[in-house]
Formats: C-alpha cells, sequence, structure tokens
C-alpha cells in the first residue's frame, strides 16, 4: 500500500516539474536555471508544510509517503540542480554556477522554515 502512495505522488510530481521548469525557463532570458531553482523551493516549501503539519499531529505517515516522498521527491531535483550548475562552470559562467548554488541553498532553506512555521502556526 505505502508504495501505491509514493507511486500516486510521484506521478503528479514529476508532470508538474517538468511543466514548472519548461513554463518559468521560458519566461526568462538568463543562463541561470530559474526552473529548477523554482521548483526545488515550492518543493521544499511544500516539504516544510508538511512536517509542520505532521509535527502539529495533523498529517500522518500516508501524508507524508504521498506528499512528501512521492510528490515532493518527483518534484524537486537534486541531480539537475547538480548537472545545470556544472554545466554553468563549463560553459565558463563560474560566477553564475556561484550564485545558483548561494540562491538555490538560501531559499531552500528558507522556504523549508517558513513550511514549517507556518504549518505550525497553522495546525497548532
Amino acid at each position: 500500500m505505502n508504495w501505491l502512495l509514493v507511486v500516486a505522488g510521484a506521478m503528479v510530481g514529476a508532470p508538474l516539474r517538468f511543466l514548472t521548469d519548461r513554463f518559468v525557463q521560458a519566461r526568462h532570458d538568463s543562463v541561470l536555471p530559474w526552473g529548477t531553482f523554482a521548483v526545488n523551493v515550492a518543493g521544499s516549501l511544500v516539504l516544510g508544510l508538511l512536517t509542520g503539519a505532521a509535527a502539529a499531529g495533523v498529517a500522518g505517515p500516508h501524508a507524508q509517503l504521498l506528499l512528501g516522498t512521492g510528490l515532493c521527491g518527483a518534484l524537486t531535483t537534486y541531480s539537475t540542480f547538480s548537472y545545470e550548475t556544472l554545466r554553468l562552470t563549463a560553459d565558463g559562467a563560474r560566477r553564475y554556477a556561484v550564485l545558483n548554488v548561494a540562491l538555490t541553498l538560501v531559499a531552500g532553506l528558507a522556504a523549508a522554515f517558513a513550511g514549517v512555521a507556518l504549518g505550525r502556526a497553522l495546525w497548532s
């Protein structure tokens, strides 16, 4: 049963990642991978909200499997973030590579912490 929840979440997360990445990237004329940035930060926020809800006793293990492991696991992408950062470096855009790492790290952690705080505030 648990694996079906993960698969169901991933069936939504993977196409959502692809479509969001294409939508965001098409609107930015920049070497920075804004589409990957957007899905990673959004996924961090959702996972933070889920964590806050779980801490408040509102989200149980099934929601964590469906939304956390399935949806967020398929929505977010460390491998693409790594690849795009390496590509920036290989293309001679080292400053953009460093900027990509810094922005993703800071914004992702901020979104996760904000999500936890919001989740606790909403459901406590």
